[in-house]
């Protein structure tokens, strides 16, 4: 509990839904008629944004219908993605209240909130029954989670037989001290990167199978370099992650790109079943 207190104080804003809006005004756009699309460059809060969520999507194998949970929903921006491009209905969790709160409002705002919704609770005792949904997925959020057996058996529990788990987290790749902040975690005390091994190891344990496995650092590395370039050409727009993080978001993506480019972390993709 007081590990997920921590989680939830460092992604507390306090007026994000405030911020945002006022941020989509800046950058032009109707606030009476946003689409999903308008959001992606402030509600991806993952490494790659919304092109990461599109190539997870294409690894996930969705379709029209399917009973999805988004853990660690954070602003539902992939939930929204799903549910108005592949046509899921899509349900989140989150820790934190202004994330659920601002899930909801967003979804409603682009049309969505017959199809998208979020919901205060942990991944370590979800709120679902047994068998509850036909897939579920977690985008950079097992960082933040020491006890990942608990969550996948969670996991498992709520998920229909043959059911999806599709997973995309920053996970160790080599020993060393990582630096902080990051996007994830204002120190240590909150921070649990693990490698892929201990992710397959505690999921097969769980009742998973691990289908797919895709290592994403060139991807993130790619990305970077498109940043630098961009904030090389003038900064960042007025819509971004930078309103997310906070007014210390050049330094938890500056210690992200360092890690990564050491060869400490990656972002890596992983698409599981549950076994028969």
């Amino acid at each position: 509990m007081e590990i997920e207190q921590a989680v939830a104080r460092h992604y507390a804003h306090g007026s994000l839904e405030e911020a945002i809006l006022d941020a989509l005004a800046a950058a032009g756009k109707d606030l009476q008629h946003l689409t999903p699309k308008d959001l992606a460059p402030v509600d991806e809060f993952h490494t790659g944004g919304r092109l990461a969520t599109v190539a997870f999507a294409q690894e996930f194998g969705l379709r029209p219908g399917m009973r999805l949970l988004d853990i660690g929903c954070g602003l539902g921006g992939a939930a929204r993605y799903f549910a108005h491009e592949h046509g899921c209905q899509v349900t989140g969790i989150d820790l934190s209240p202004e994330y659920v709160n601002v899930t909801n409002v967003l979804a409603r705002r682009v049309g969505l909130d017959d199809r998208v919704s979020c919901e205060l609770g942990s991944a370590l005792a979800l709120p679902f029954e047994p068998e509850s949904f036909d897939a579920a997925y977690m985008l950079h959020v097992g960082m933040n989670i020491e006890d990942k057996a608990m969550l996948f058996a969670e996991v498992r529990r709520v998920l229909a037989p043959s059911g999806l788990f599709g997973i995309y987290d920053v996970m160790r790749i080599a020993d060393g001290e990582l630096s902080y902040p990051v996007p994830w975690a204002s120190g240590p005390e909150s921070s649990f990167v693990a490698d892929a091994a201990t992710y397959r190891r505690l999921l097969v344990a769980q009742g998973f199978e691990v289908l797919k496995e895709r290592n994403r650092r060139d991807f993130a590395l790619e990305l970077f370099q498109q940043m630098r370039a961009q904030a090389a050409a003038g900064g960042p727009g007025p819509l971004g992650l930078h309103i997310v993080m906070g007014a210390n978001a050049g330094q938890k993506v500056k210690n992200l790109r360092g890690d990564i480019t050491a060869g400490l972390i990656a972002p890596i993709e992983m698409i599981c079943r549950v076994a028969a």
